[in-house]
């Protein structure tokens, strides 16, 4: 699909492709070590703009991508929440994951949660998904409680050891959650 990527709304946000504007905002939430702690490392500016770059790049590819997040009446950046394409050699692949990543100063406040709804909405809605994955490091607590506030369940048998990741490394093993169409059916009931 290759269609333009619709913007989403929620009660609260604005769901958006990106702008240049936004770019330093995320450099700055790339560069906070505590946004970081379930990344390898944090990005410099020049890294952080390769992906800003990658993620808006994604959108003419597939028709969706990772949204950049904006609060309604408020601030023009929070971080980004959306879709994209999981390919090998990652084991979860061929999948559409859902995912995150929102500054510090926009925790706790529901906002991942209502933006990826939207995502969900959207990718069985109107892209015609049958699953939809996410997948974090074990030990990400807060991503893990996002997963299964928007419906996504614990797939065990499908964790992973990340392929980016060497062996040893304290973030290589991967829990991965999943909704099937069906199972979106019954949450919203």
């Amino acid at each position: 699909m290759t269609a333009a990527a619709p913007r989403l709304e929620t009660p609260r946000l604005w769901l958006r492709r990106w702008r240049d504007a936004d770019r330093a905002p995320f450099a700055e939430l790339n560069a906070d070590p505590e946004v970081m702690r379930h990344f390898p490392s944090t990005l410099d500016r020049a890294a952080s703009d390769t992906m800003a770059a990658r993620i808006e790049a994604s959108f003419a590819t597939n028709g969706f991508g990772l949204y950049a997040v904006e609060v309604k009446g408020g601030s023009p950046f929070i971080g980004f929440v959306g879709l994209s394409r999981v390919r090998p050699p990652n084991p979860a692949a061929p999948a559409v994951e859902i995912g995150w990543r929102l500054a510090r100063r926009a925790w706790g406040r529901g906002y991942a949660s209502e933006a990826a709804q939207a995502c969900l909405n959207l990718a069985f809605d109107q892209l015609g998904e049958n699953e939809v994955v996410s997948f974090t490091a074990v030990d990400n607590a807060p991503s893990r409680a996002v997963m299964t506030r928007i419906g996504l369940s614990h797939a065990p048998e499908r964790d992973f050891d990340h392929p980016a990741l060497d062996v040893g490394h304290r973030l290589r093993r991967h829990v991965l959650y999943a909704i099937r169409r069906e199972d979106l059916t019954r949450v919203a009931s």
